[in-house]
């Protein structure tokens, strides 16, 4: 590692805590962010960390359970879908059929504590602009060659190219590493390039971000989805050469079918294979495609292992067979957007109208009873470090008539809402609670169902859609990459300077408390501008057969299956 506890910030933290300004699980996130090994970080706060493998320094991997059955197949239920591009990966279901043969610098574990992967450390500089990141020792990809950091610095300038359409881009971490040329795209975005000397390779393990502003989430962005660390060597589609450092090879794809992922003994050129991680258990690992609403049936009927995730109307199905039901609290979310940029959603009193007719709270309690927690439309969930607490949002029939009659519709509007299930039914639930509730405004709102696969084509373009919304560690990271102006990912157009500097200042407060004071600016700007309807934040369910041990659940849905194993 490149640092400790006598880092300036680490003292810091630490000295925060033991004055009462943090608790100590706020201390453990930022120390481990902080450079501060996560199992030391834990020490400190006085609290046990959760088992990690014992084979690697700091490992980012769950400890194997000593009783733990070496071989195997692991069959598991889920989305099968195709792997172009992993920059431009848009769902959790791409990477993790990805995840086992790409590694990425740092994952964020189910804890919400990000460790270093490829990684050996980081240390930031006091006000966070500069964050020197050292690479371990002895990491080999597929074909034989060493992993060095010149690797990673082509993956970050390979996502700064703004003609790629990464949504890494959003991320605050790479974009602090592009400058506004002055230009503008025709839809009046600024036009963006790398800043000369940003990435900066100081030797074979050792890379230098000279960031442009300050960033506290530099090891978050780099653990996000859509960052694993390809061959320089790519080109697309990823999946026809598909090269990494991680503990499997992908042995056959067949998307819409099934996926093969084989571990790893043998080099492309012939020689051993040692993955750099340490040992894995399972010999193979398959994913067959179900969509979630029989990826449970399938479990039940021994098709498969496991399952991705099943939605809440399954929860009683789920109880009555046996198996292991995993369920994981996240900032998962279905946001109901409209595009600020075009008619009748250019004019903020439709946009506040439509908010102002629905009740968040009811919602949630129809879909998911006690098992949700009420969405505020500023999409930053209590799980958040930086949340902070606006005053409650309420439903108002008579205010949203009033104002759509000021905006010209004084006998109401037509609308039209695109959803496409891609989580499950209950988003079309959602969506169908809502025309109800809004038909009391005077709002006539139509639910246009259509396939997932189409949905997700259109998701960006639709005037008025239900997309669902991943769990990030932080609020922050997923305002960047879906609300900063001219991000590839920003649905709604939801252009704001003021938005966008709130947002760069929360990023650069290293006190949790001043940093949830300054988000009050972000997510009142958001929550003001009308531009979603957010009803609520889902609980996540998982559940395997009782044969499958160490599976993890994860509030991203990420699969880490190097400590998983399968009674024979």
């Amino acid at each position: 590692m490149t640092s400790g506890p006598n880092h300036r910030l680490v003292e810091r933290a630490r000295r925060q805590m033991e004055q009462g300004g943090l608790d100590r699980r706020q201390f453990v996130r930022l120390a481990a962010l902080f450079g501060l090994g996560a199992a030391s970080a834990y020490g400190l706060a006085g609290l046990s960390a959760p088992a990690q493998a014992n084979t690697l320094a700091d490992s980012p991997f769950p400890a194997v359970d000593a009783d733990a059955t070496r071989g195997g197949i692991l069959r598991i239920g889920m989305g099968v879908q195709k792997m172009d591009d992993p920059a431009l990966f848009s769902w959790g279901e791409m990477a993790n059929q990805a995840r086992q043969v790409l590694d990425y610098v740092a994952m964020t574990g189910a804890d919400n504590i990000t460790r270093p992967m490829l990684a050996a450390g980081w240390q930031p500089s006091d006000d966070l602009k500069t964050w020197v990141i050292t690479f371990r020792e002895g990491v080999t990809w597929h074909n034989g060659d060493p992993f060095t950091a010149e690797d990673v610095a082509w993956n970050v300038r390979r996502w700064l190219d703004a003609t790629l359409g990464s949504a890494n881009i959003g991320l605050s971490t790479f974009s602090a590493l592009v400058e506004e040329t002055g230009e503008r795209e025709e839809d009046g975005t600024p036009v963006r390039r790398p800043i000369a000397g940003a990435v900066e390779v100081v030797d074979p393990l050792t890379l230098r971000l000279n960031l442009a502003k300050p960033v506290l989430s530099v090891p978050e962005d780099f653990s996000n989805f859509s960052c694993p660390i390809v061959h320089p060597s790519f080109t697309a589609p990823w999946s026809d050469n598909p090269i990494g450092t991680g503990a499997y090879r992908l042995k056959e794809l067949i998307v819409g079918k099934r996926c093969i992922l084989e571990r790893m003994t043998t080099r492309t050129d012939g020689e051993p294979f040692a993955y750099w991680g340490g040992d894995v258990l399972l010999d193979e690992i398959h994913y067959y495609a179900f969509s979630v609403d029989n990826q449970l049936l399938a479990l039940a009927g021994g098709d498969v292992d496991a399952i991705f995730e099943f939605g809440p109307e399954q929860k009683p199905l789920a109880e009555s067979f046996p198996g292991k039901i995993l369920p994981v609290e996240t900032a998962y979310c279905l946001v109901c957007r409209m595009r600020m940029d075009t008619a009748p959603f250019d004019d903020v009193r439709v946009r506040k109208a439509v908010q102002m007719s629905v009740d968040n709270a009811a919602i949630a309690s129809i879909v998911f009873a006690d098992d949700a927690q009420t969405g505020e439309n500023h999409h930053v969930s209590p799980v958040h470090p930086e949340y902070f607490d606006l005053p409650k949002t309420t439903r108002d029939v008579e205010a949203a008539r009033a104002l759509l009659a000021e905006a010209g519709y004084a006998d109401g509007i037509d609308l039209t809402i695109d959803v496409g299930n891609t989580d499950g039914i209950w988003q079309q639930t959602v969506c169908e609670a809502m025309r109800d509730q809004m038909a009391d405004a005077g709002i006539r709102l139509t639910v246009n169902l259509m396939p997932a696969t189409k949905y997700w084509e259109v998701w960006t373009e639709t005037p008025f859609g239900a997309t669902s919304w991943a769990h990030r560690p932080l609020g922050t990271m997923v305002l960047s990459q879906a609300y900063r102006s001219g991000v590839p990912w920003n649905e709604s157009r939801f252009f704001n300077a003021e938005f966008d500097a709130a947002l760069d200042a929360a990023e650069a407060i290293f006190d949790p408390d001043e940093r949830r004071q300054k988000m009050e600016t972000v997510e009142r700007l958001l929550q003001d501008s009308g531009a979603i309807v957010q009803p609520l934040w889902r609980p996540i369910y998982t559940m395997t057969a009782n044969k499958v041990h160490g599976f993890p659940a994860h509030p991203s849905k990420y699969h880490v299956l190097n400590a998983t194993w399968v009674e024979s």
